[in-house]
């Protein structure tokens, strides 16, 4: 992201009315934060429309942009019963993701906070993942290992506080939600295929096929799951008709295996008592399952957001927006877009 405190704010109340929007890739989300409560969100899902490709399509995904955040917007005010000249601030998520959908969601923040002289807060997609399990914590965010796991990121990070991070580990190849959505597609089942898979493995033995649990002992906290898609795929010519909800299953105690035992040991190592999951893949049940025993066996706090929560929504940008505010963070009318946004750009 560039710079910090671009241009001088106007003196903000100590519980400020924030509005976000979130626009990284194929959802149109709003969210109306007062302080850090919550107020309203929406979240107008495009799934449906890019059922139809088997995958995002960026072109498509701009102009659904360009239909829903009005509508979206006008939602969460009335569901608050606001008005956008009750705001204080107005945030926006700069990156990363799609150029195209990142570029409508800041521009029409941009543009309230110019026209009601308010600060505008360009937010961190990531953070605001990592973020998302203190929503509900009076305290805010604390001493804890995050781990980020979404279709397009898997990341272990050592949080500190609010905007205090260091990254301990991230997959070199596909994210853990990737794979999921790539062996959903090896196996026919429809688009998404992450979600499809995880309902499916709840009929199946986890322990049918052993595949290969990547990097589990490589000494670090990086992952790797391309090699556990590829074994899937070599799998499946091998058994017709394909057992698939045996596929599904063994395929989802592999990643969680790996997730589950690297994060636990980031805990260790660290010395924190805390865990964070966040990102759309801590909806899976399994997943949820396993980090409760563990972390009940090992003592440590388990903080998870609701399933609303984990996938792209508008109302994690406004929390970070609202630490930001909170901290001192002023006006950022310069920001620009950052599809590429790297995650070493912003953590340290």
């Amino acid at each position: 992201m560039s710079g910090d405190l671009a241009t001088s704010s106007p003196q903000l109340p100590a519980q400020p009315l924030v509005l976000a929007l979130e626009t990284s890739c194929d959802e149109s989300a709003a969210a109306l934060m007062q302080g850090t409560d919550l107020l309203a969100a929406e979240v107008f899902s495009q799934v449906a429309i890019h059922g139809e490709y088997g995958g995002v399509v960026p072109e498509v995904a701009s102009r659904s942009h360009l239909r829903a955040l009005r509508p979206v917007l006008e939602s969460v005010l009335s569901r608050a019963s606001l008005r956008l000249s009750d705001l204080d601030a107005v945030a926006a998520t700069c990156g990363p993701g799609l150029a195209t959908s990142l570029m409508l969601g800041l521009s029409l923040a941009k543009g309230i906070a110019v026209a009601l002289r308010k600060p505008f807060i360009p937010v961190n997609h990531i953070e605001g993942h990592l973020l998302s399990p203190f929503l509900a914590e009076p305290e805010g965010p604390r001493a804890a290992i995050g781990l980020v796991v979404s279709g397009g990121h898997t990341l272990l990070v050592r949080i500190r506080s609010t905007g205090d991070y260091r990254i301990l580990g991230k997959t070199l190849d596909d994210a853990a939600g990737e794979a999921f959505d790539k062996v959903g597609k090896l196996l026919g089942l429809p688009y998404p295929g992450g979600p499809h898979v995880s309902r499916t493995a709840e009929q199946g033995s986890g322990a049918r096929f052993d595949l290969p649990r990547s990097m589990l002992h490589s000494g670090d906290f990086n992952f790797s799951f391309s090699g556990l898609k590829t074994a899937v795929r070599y799998l499946l010519p091998k058994h017709v008709p394909v057992p698939v909800a045996d596929v599904c299953a063994s395929f989802q105690e592999a990643v969680v295996d790996v997730l589950v035992a690297k994060t636990m040991r980031a805990l260790e190592v660290e010395g924190v008592d805390t865990l964070a999951v966040s990102g759309g893949v801590s909806c899976n049940l399994r997943l949820r399952e396993r980090f409760k025993a563990e972390c009940s066996a090992a003592g440590v706090r388990l903080l998870l957001a609701p399933n609303e929560l984990c996938t792209d929504n508008a109302a994690m940008i406004a929390y970070v927006a609202a630490l930001k505010l909170r901290a001192g963070f002023v006006s950022q009318l310069d920001a620009e877009i950052e599809p590429n946004l790297r995650t070493a750009d912003w953590l340290r």
